[in-house]
Parts: C-alpha cells; structure tokens; sequence
C-alpha cells in the first residue's frame, strides 16, 4: 500500500448508465499491489480532488475497473475523463469479502443501485472457481430499469450457472420484470439457510432490511458480510469522517461481518 498517489492511464470507458461510468486503467510504471475483491482504491482527479471508489473488476492483476457515480465536483470528473487521459491511485485500503470462509457454501449476493459494482467481482471470483463454491444466486435492486448496472454481463452470469434475479422500484415502459424492493426477490431464489453465506452491498436500510430478512429466514448473523461504504474520505482512518461506533469504516471496513455491524446499524442518527 502507498499514500503516493501512483499514475494510471484510463485505457476504457463504458458508459453504465446515465450518470454512471466504469473506467479501466492501467499503471503507467509501478502498480500498486495486487487488489482483492471489496478493498478500494483512492481515485485522484488531477486538480480536483481524489474520492474512495471500490474496484468493479480486477484484470490481469494489475488493471482495475471503478465504476463511479457523478454526484459532485470528484466524481463528476472522473465521469469526464476520456481514453488516455491520466489519473492518480492509492492504495489498496480496507478489509475485502472473506471469501476463502464462504468456501464449499452456496453465495447469495444482495445488491442494491451502486452497491453491486462491488459485489462484481465477487460473482467473478465465485463463477471461475466452479466446484469451489455451492450455487451462486444474484439478487439486484435498482431505481429504475435505466439505472441497472452492467446489463450485458448479467447475461453472461445466466448463462454462466448463476441465478440472477432483478427487481426495479419505478418500472418503465416495456419492463416486464419484477417490482418492488430487492427482499421481495429472496423467496425466488434457490438458498438453503442452512448453507448459505450472504453479501450484501448498497444502501443501508437496503441492508438493515435484507440482513433482517435473512436473520429470519434462519441465516445466523456470522454468515452475512454487508460492505459499509458510508462517508469514507482519507482512507487511511485518520480524518474519522466513516466513523461507526468503534469502527473506522476505512480502515475496519468496508467488509464487515453482521454480527458486528446489526447493533451499530440500529442506532439512529441524529
């Protein structure tokens, strides 16, 4: 892990939605070590301002794909930048999903709008290790049909072996899928309780309500990993902006068993 900024090159842009864009970039001399799924990077936006942005996808070990949202002046940026265009990274930071422990269960992912670029790959990760893992269902909540993140590859995952089960709140003309919240779509996919390891990723009442659901369908709180991505700023734990209760988000986090996280969830805000 480095605190310097290194130089990556933007060597792909895909537009995932209409304020939503993935960008591939790759070190320009000396990458960073090696990255693991649900760990982040620290994107800097030359002359603006760098942000904490998971990693959507890890090729060839040392190109990674964020896909960020463009909701200010850092984000919006990087949603600007164009095929060989330069930017910085630090990192990585954080605690990642600990897969090597879902090992020999069936996966259930939960994600919720963004929440499942870092849950990508995960699915990844569990799809090229056939036999390793149990069945892989993929459950994905999304504002709208417009807002639905990596629609192309969902298809791969289908075909692939995985269940992929796709619930919007506000349907639009010719959407026959499901509607309604992403619990909804729990009771469709094909988990046994008693095998099982959830992952959740998204909005936290999205993950307050799933864990909760899970918790009552019979999966004990060890077996759910929630990623709380909540006001992460410095990474490195020292400006304590993603502070929860005892915990650093940054630097205790992202990945956090439920166990642990369902009692700081349950405080409210003031």
């Amino acid at each position: 892990m480095t605190t310097v900024p290194l130089p990556y090159r933007v060597t792909a842009v895909s537009a995932e939605t209409a304020d939503c864009v993935s960008l591939e970039v790759t070190p320009v001399g000396r990458a960073l070590p090696e990255f693991s799924p649900g760990r982040f990077a620290m994107v800097y936006a030359f002359g603006v301002g760098e942000v904490p942005i998971s990693v959507s996808a890890i090729r060839d070990g040392h190109r990674l794909v964020h896909t960020v949202r463009a909701i200010g002046a850092v984000t919006g940026a990087l949603c600007r930048l164009r095929v060989g265009d330069a930017v910085g990274l630090r990192g990585p930071y954080g605690i990642g999903w600990d897969l090597d422990a879902a090992a020999g269960s069936d996966i259930l992912v939960v994600a919720g709008g963004i929440g499942l670029a870092p849950l990508r790959p995960v699915v990844r990760h569990v799809l090229d290790r056939p036999g390793h893992y149990g069945r892989l269902n993929v459950l994905i909540g999304a504002r709208t049909p417009e807002d639905l993140l990596y629609g192309e590859e969902l298809e791969h995952w289908r075909r692939a072996s995985a269940q992929v089960e796709v619930t919007v709140d506000r349907p639009g003309p010719g959407w026959r899928g499901s509607v309604g919240v992403v619990t909804t779509l729990l009771d469709r996919a094909d988990w046994r309780p008693a095998r099982t390891a959830a992952l959740l990723c998204g909005p936290e009442v999205m993950i307050r309500h799933t864990a909760g659901a899970l918790l009552a369908r019979g999966l004990p709180a060890h077996r759910i990993q929630v990623s709380l991505e909540r006001n992460m700023r410095c990474g490195t734990g020292h400006c304590g902006h993603c502070q929860l209760g005892p915990l650093l988000l940054c630097r205790d986090g992202p990945v956090v068993g439920y166990g642990r996280a369902q009692p700081l969830l349950a405080v409210r805000e003031l």
